[in-house]
């Protein structure tokens, strides 16, 4: 980009791209400009990075990569072909093994296609071939696959297939060839050597599970194509190979990267000491739940230190804050807000205003934990105040996800292929004194594991008071939280700690203010309409006058 960048800052200079006369806003040529790529002279039209082959569109909204024929060279690709299901019959076991092949079923398609054939050409045939077969969707997804096995496939990819619970993977040997087959079932084929085992489906690696549960005929598995690699193999055998092959890009390094372990790194007493928590064993289980489960909710009254422990240990497992991104539900989020959506945004250029879809938080964090090089480093979305948004409404399709991490599901509104990384986790905090409580269903409240932060109960009992302790502070404001919370009999309206850890409390008259304007409003909306006198029951006065000790009895004076 950066040469893209000074050339079209240098065209500006030289007045050959210039403000047009024409369009409000636009910028326009005074000559031909030529530029050694289409990604370049996109990059200078729109001056920012840009894909030419994509950006580069007719008036129909086609990219120029559907007008150019696929080079017949570049990396390996890994693909999934599905042929366990054709017409009713099993392909692989009946063709495709025994024979060393690999096909797709086109049947209407006219004779005479060239391996190489562009998108375009293909999207005109098969919509003259099965305009009364197919509809529009259907013919745009049956292109998308036939280009890909034409054109874009090629000798040396890696092929898999599923069958009777077993997947199978092979490598294309040669080109596509167009025949005539028994019903039509296998007229696209391409010859193929395949593996003599085939490895059980569900003691594949879960990012392999999550790719092949996309429901197409053929999908590009490429972005994971160093876990097949490493199906079979043990890391000793993948090092002996990657050290004979030459260079540091072989395939087996790429399989042994990828099969580094996810960890989420062991609780030590310093954690526990920074928490102030009493337990290291409690935060050990805290990690074994996110562990078990990748999803968790901290819920108590207010007060008790949700966000703040969702936070720190968020960055104490994910390894740093860049790791750790922070939503918070209100009655109005949606899930447009949260994950993906159509947006009104400002074109930089022209300043005109267009709804496109927009990547809310947990699609931008899940895109993040999903790149290569990121897939064993945890990463979290903390949501605060969890409870209080329509759950159903802002999770969507996403609900099936958080139990079932191992599938895909199809987007609303992008319509992509969607699966939730094994290395992002989240933790969500829920106020116990909101009614709002009532919207968390059964389906959400299956999908999370619940810990409590109570008063009543550890590391929130003794917080204050271990605080106090390390602040060199007295005691008094532990013995009041309490003698306050004593007093409170539902317990998802007791007090918390974090409303008197804070400096403000122990200036000159911070404690009776703290007490008089966050404490006492806090009651008052409790015992509203009960007619309870909130400052004779809870007040200072009263309760400094509960802990005063009793005065002694004088001993009688003997006759």
């Amino acid at each position: 980009m950066n040469s893209s960048d000074a050339l079209r800052k240098r065209l500006i200079a030289d007045g050959k791209i210039i403000d047009s006369s024409t369009w409000t806003n636009h910028l326009e040529t005074t000559e031909d400009i030529t530029c050694n790529s289409p990604s370049a002279a996109a990059e200078i039209l729109l001056g920012r990075a840009a894909n030419g082959w994509l950006e580069w569109k007719t008036a129909d909204g086609y990219p120029l990569g559907d007008y150019i024929k696929s080079p017949s060279h570049g990396p390996a690709r890994t693909w999934l072909v599905r042929g366990s299901n054709v017409s009713g019959f099993d392909l692989v076991q009946r063709l495709w093994l025994p024979e060393g092949r690999v096909s797709v079923a086109a049947g209407r398609l006219r004779d005479g296609l060239e391996q190489g054939t562009t998108k375009d050409e293909l999207r005109t045939i098969v919509d003259e071939d099965y305009e009364s077969t197919l509809t529009y969707s259907q013919r745009l997804r049956l292109v998308e696959e036939v280009h890909a096995f034409l054109s874009k496939m090629k000798p040396g990819d890696t092929v898999c297939t599923i069958s009777n619970g077993l997947l199978y993977v092979g490598e294309i040997t040669g080109e596509a060839e167009q025949i005539a087959s028994d019903g039509a079932r296998s007229n696209l084929r391409r010859p193929a050597e395949w593996q003599s085992v085939g490895y059980p489906y569900d003691k594949l690696p879960e990012e392999l599970q999550q790719k092949l549960s996309i429901q197409h005929d053929l999908v590009d598995l490429t972005s994971v194509g160093a876990l097949v690699t490493g199906l079979g193999r043990s890391d000793q055998e993948l090092s002996e190979e990657a050290e004979e092959s030459e260079g540091d890009s072989s395939a087996e390094l790429a399989a042994l990267v990828a099969r580094r372990e996810l960890e989420l790194p062991e609780p030590t007493k310093e954690l526990a000491d920074e928490l102030l928590v009493h337990d290291v064993e409690w935060l050990r289980e805290v990690r074994d739940l996110l562990w078990d489960d990748r999803q968790l909710i901290f819920y108590g009254p207010p007060g008790t230190g949700k966000t703040y422990l969702a936070l720190k240990l968020a960055e104490y497992f994910g390894g740093g804050p860049e790791q750790v991104k922070l939503v918070q539900f209100h009655p109005s989020y949606a899930y447009e807000d949260f994950f993906e959506g159509f947006r009104p945004q400002e074109d930089p250029k022209t300043r005109e205003v267009a709804f496109r879809i927009t990547d809310g938080p947990l699609r931008e964090l899940a895109d993040l934990a999903s790149r290569e090089g990121n897939r064993h480093v945890p990463h979290f979305l903390v949501i605060d105040e969890i409870n209080r948004a329509n759950l159903a409404k802002v999770f969507g399709e996403l609900y099936f996800l958080l139990e079932y991490r191992n599938k895909s599901v199809r987007l609303t509104y992008s319509g992509n292929d969607f699966a939730l990384p094994s290395n992002l986790f989240l933790i969500g905090t829920m106020n116990t004194a909101d009614r709002s409580i009532a919207l968390v269903d059964a389906a959400m409240r299956r999908r999370f594991s619940f810990v409590e932060l109570s008063p009543g109960t550890e590391p929130t009992s003794g917080l204050l008071r271990r605080w106090l302790d390390r602040e060199g502070r007295n005691t008094e404001p532990a013995d009041l939280l309490e003698a306050v919370n004593a007093r409170i009999t539902d317990p998802d309206f007791q007090v918390g700690p974090s409303y008197l850890m804070k400096k403000g409390v122990y200036r000159d008259g911070g404690l009776e203010r703290t007490w008089r304007t966050k404490i006492l409003p806090l009651l008052e909306e409790h015992h509203y309409g009960e007619g309870v006198n909130v400052e004779q029951r809870y007040g200072l006065r009263a309760l400094r006058a509960s802990l005063a000790p009793l005065p002694q009895a004088e001993e009688p004076t003997p006759p």
